[in-house]
């Protein structure tokens, strides 16, 4: 209820919420030390942490297990992404009361045919709309007194054009979703389109090297969005810092500590070592910031 009421109040405000991607502890960390007010879950996140690319593979159970570790490390409400809600109507609804005892403050689900793909990847296939509504319907239905947000993505843009993806994402508001997602707007003026005639609050994915162009912030909100999400800007950039490390080693024969590489000690009170170590003197900041 905390985390829900929360992203109620930021989404009454007329700030834009950015969300960078998170997909285990320390990426949520990362991101709530940084001063962003919300985290997303990425889906495509869990599934590389997992072994795997964003294909559908991860499980109701293993994304459930990823929204608990990332609401246990931060105190920032957390989107996360549900997929195409794991099933028909009847299994929203189990998913919707998993992810709610995970204590995300909302959830996305999509209209991508069971397995899913990237967003902004080729070979999507859609389910009708009826279905997706049917979906959004048992997800408002199945939420708990006061809780969790629903988040309605389409990804219809690419398969059937925008009218039809604004027209499915205007159908599910009016079947009980709270924000509207449509997928891989290609244009400045598509993102402006889909702002301008959804009958509800908008978020807009930014993905490093996708289909939508990379739009500043400041106009991201100027066009009307409320939300918008950064999936790929951690995980990008920890695989490319990562390659470079390794190959350093593997080229050099030496450890090269990088200018701006922690030490091991802040390191772990960025994780909360001193909240475990000292409980009593966790409020005073005692050896080293929090």
């Amino acid at each position: 209820m905390e985390a829900v009421n929360k992203l109620r109040k930021q989404l009454e405000s007329k700030e834009l919420i950015v969300a960078p991607g998170a997909w285990d502890g320390i990426s949520a960390r990362l991101i709530e030390q940084a001063g962003f007010p919300v985290a997303y879950m990425t889906g495509a996140g869990v599934a590389a942490a997992n072994g795997y690319p964003d294909f559908g593979l991860v499980t109701l159970t293993e994304m459930t297990a990823a929204a608990r570790t990332l609401t246990r490390s931060v105190s920032i409400p957390v989107i996360a992404d549900a997929d195409t809600g794991f099933g028909n109507a009847l299994n929203v609804r189990r998913t919707v009361q998993e992810y709610e005892k995970s204590g995300v403050a909302a959830i996305q689900i999509e209209d991508q045919l069971f397995p899913k793909r990237c967003g902004h990847l080729e070979g999507k296939e859609l389910v009708q709309t009826t279905e997706f509504v049917e979906k959004i319907a048992a997800a408002a239905a199945a939420r708990g007194e006061g809780g969790m947000l629903i988040v309605a993505r389409t990804d219809a843009r690419a398969v059937t054009g925008l009218d039809d993806a604004i027209e499915r994402v205007n159908r599910a508001l009016d079947a009980g979703a709270d924000i509207a997602f449509v997928e891989a707007p290609q244009s400045v003026e598509e993102a402006a389109a889909i702002a301008r005639r959804v009958n509800g609050p908008c978020l807009l994915n930014l993905v490093p090297g996708g289909k939508t162009p990379n739009i500043p912030l400041k106009d991201v909100a100027e066009l009307g969005f409320r939300i918008a999400i950064l999936p790929g800007l951690l995980l990008t950039s920890m695989m490319g810092a990562a390659d470079l490390a390794l190959a350093t080693v593997r080229n050099t024969g030496r450890v090269e500590v990088r200018p701006d590489a922690l030490p091991i000690r802040d390191l772990f009170n960025r994780l909360g070592a001193l909240e475990w170590q000292y409980p009593a003197a966790s409020a005073t900041g005692r050896d080293g910031a929090r």
